[in-house]
């Protein structure tokens, strides 16, 4: 009888040792890992990269800066990105990555676009980075063919180091040796509608006048172009239309 009730004391003492262990390793554990717990991931996008680290160490999260890229229209070393995404929700110490806007411009070297089609010069002005600008016509036998290439009013030469993102201007021929073209009647086009028109015309966009208020560009409508149009009437390929809009 004394050794059932030393047998049944020894089991409860390890049942009692054993919910202790447990219930202790549990505890460790959860105060280890924060079982339960996140915080909530703060957007950070459009940050200066200072602020977004205060807000990060406030926050009780790291951070890794994995790239940066280049974008006029955003303010210089703002985040642009960040991984993982606003409202997440992570653990204390998770790492935040970000991307980054550089301070500024990467410099690439100008292409050559001479002796080459408008076509194929602004498809490597595009994989170069760069934008296609203004196309003015200049009279000379090689219709479209790139004749002269201008950077902030300025031939630029093959080979020089230029902004990525830059806006270059294309000087092409007009296929006419200063021969006559006649003039398109550009009245009630739009503004897209008539500078097309003029390019293929071999005629150049001059200056835009608007009358009145213009809310939207895209649907204004041209009511007057200098030279004036009559039927039958000639200028001299490359010249300079200038176009007066009005909103309807």
């Amino acid at each position: 009888m004394n050794f059932i009730k030393s047998f049944g004391v020894h089991i409860v003492t390890i049942a009692v040792v054993i919910i202790l262990i447990f219930t202790t390793t549990s505890l460790i554990l959860n105060s280890y890992t924060r079982h339960g717990e996140s915080l909530t991931v703060p957007d950070i996008k459009g940050m200066k990269i200072s602020e977004a680290i205060n807000l990060l160490t406030e926050k009780k999260l790291r951070y890794v800066i994995t790239d940066s890229v280049y974008i006029s229209d955003k303010p210089t070393l703002s985040v642009v990105e960040q991984n993982p995404v606003s409202q997440s929700k992570v653990k204390e110490g998770r790492i935040i990555y970000l991307t980054i806007n550089a301070n500024e411009a990467p410099t690439i070297l100008m292409p050559q676009l001479i002796d080459i089609s408008m076509r194929q010069a602004s498809t490597i002005l595009l994989s170069a980075g760069l934008k296609a600008g203004k196309i003015i016509y200049k009279p000379d036998i090689a219709q479209n063919v790139v004749l002269d290439m201008v950077y902030k009013g300025r031939s630029i030469k093959a080979g020089t180091k230029i902004t990525k993102g830059a806006t270059i201007d294309l000087i092409l021929g007009d296929g006419l040796d200063g021969s006559d073209v006649p003039l398109p009647d550009l009245k009630g086009l739009t503004m897209e509608e008539a500078s097309n028109l003029i390019s293929s015309s071999s005629l150049n966009m001059g200056s835009v006048f608007y009358q009145g208020v213009i809310k939207d560009t895209a649907s204004a409508k041209v009511v007057k172009q200098i030279p004036e149009y009559t039927d039958g009437k000639m200028v001299r390929g490359g010249q300079a239309v200038d176009l007066f809009i009005k909103q309807e």
